[in-house]
């Protein structure tokens, strides 16, 4: 199998917090694996470059490959890689021997020089990394499990405060009636709506004390959210453009159909990669680099505390797959009704899924 790796890295201060980021591409352009990784707190750029190569050598390894193709912004970690430039740093040595050691066991591996802008997606995979760097999380993939998860348990992470992240759906509008995709648009809570965001305020009542509401700016999640701040006694609800629907662009509007008879190669290309956005729109890898970078800060923010976060279907979906530590599947295989309650505990990067589409006060 042939798989394409692009990788970057970076630090705030070279040296400073540092992170690097990897994406692995099948031959078909699938995403399979998307990797941000904290390097340290006081590391170099080519120090970040190296660890987001090494990184991307071993998810390819992981995902069985037996060619790769390595695509970085960095001319000095390429030509280092492909011995036309000697490698005099010591840290760097042993990182370059580290992933020649990875990269003996493929059959071929070649090293090619992008700019910068065509390395997007590694790029901001690496300030996710930076960002929980900068946060004080310790070196490792962001959002992955310790070393040895089957002695998890909460209390072996008593250095870790829990962060809990209540996850509402807002409650039902017009489109939602129609079937309709529904991401940049505003439409307003329909009466059923607000009567579902009442019966999940008065439910989430029952979990204990809320600590602070967060909404996405959209209109029908701002409307439940304020429902659930009186209901919950909590005097604001703080916006977060984070947490806003995903984009989907000239689909926005149109039925599942509708977008087949009109865009019917585009709408194929997006359900089968969450890597493509749709014309004019935003693609769920996207969304996620996005709502991943919004829940570090909101964590930050609110150490040990429990956030009522009222958003969106894609949103929530982004959440569960980080506390999860697994790929785009999660996109495809989740299903969130409207006014349903998710809960994930963040203990640092450790992700733990409490419940997932709790709907059980609309029945």
């Amino acid at each position: 199998m042939k798989v394409t790796v692009y990788t970057d890295g970076g630090s705030r201060g070279n040296p400073g917090v540092a992170g690097s980021g990897s994406v692995v591409y099948s031959e078909a352009g699938e995403t399979l694996a998307e990797i941000a990784y904290v390097v340290g707190q006081k590391s170099s750029n080519n120090v970040a470059e190296y660890h987001g190569l090494l990184r991307g050598l071993e998810a390819a390894r992981d995902l069985g490959a037996t060619e790769v193709d390595v695509y970085m912004d960095s001319k000095l970690v390429v030509e280092q890689m492909s011995g036309r430039w000697k490698i005099k740093h010591p840290d760097m040595q042993e990182l370059a021997l580290a992933a020649r050691a990875l990269a003996g066991g493929f059959t071929s591996v070649t090293y090619t020089w992008v700019p910068r802008a065509k390395n997007k997606k590694a790029d901001e995979l690496s300030n996710v990394a930076m960002d929980a760097a900068a946060a004080g999380a310790d070196p490792g993939i962001v959002g992955a499990a310790p070393a040895t998860p089957k002695d998890f348990s909460p209390a072996s992470l008593s250095d870790a405060p829990r962060t809990r992240f209540i996850l509402l759906r807002h409650g039902q509008t017009q489109h939602s009636v129609e079937k309709v995709y529904s991401g940049s648009s505003d439409p307003a809570l329909t009466e059923a709506g607000r009567q579902q965001a009442e019966r999940a305020a008065r439910a989430l009542a029952l979990l204990g004390p809320v600590d602070a509401i967060v909404s996405s700016p959209q209109a029908r999640a701002r409307e439940t959210a304020e429902v659930c701040a009186r209901e919950l006694g909590v005097a604001e609800v703080s916006g977060n453009d984070g947490f806003r629907e995903v984009d989907f662009g000239a689909f926005e509007g149109l039925t599942r159909d509708e977008c087949v008879e009109r865009y019917g190669e585009e709408f194929g290309a997006w359900e089968a990669s969450i890597s493509v956005a749709p014309p004019g729109g935003e693609s769920l890898a996207a969304l996620h680099r996005r709502v991943t970078r919004a829940r570090l800060k909101l964590q930050e923010a609110h150490a040990g505390k429990t956030v009522l976060v009222v958003t969106h279907v894609t949103p929530i979906k982004s959440v569960l797959r980080q506390a999860l530590g697994v790929g785009g599947e999660v996109f495809r295989h989740v299903f969130l009704d409207l006014a349903g309650v998710s809960v994930v505990d963040f203990y640092g990067d450790f992700g733990v899924v409490r419940c997932v589409n709790d709907v059980a006060h609309l029945r």
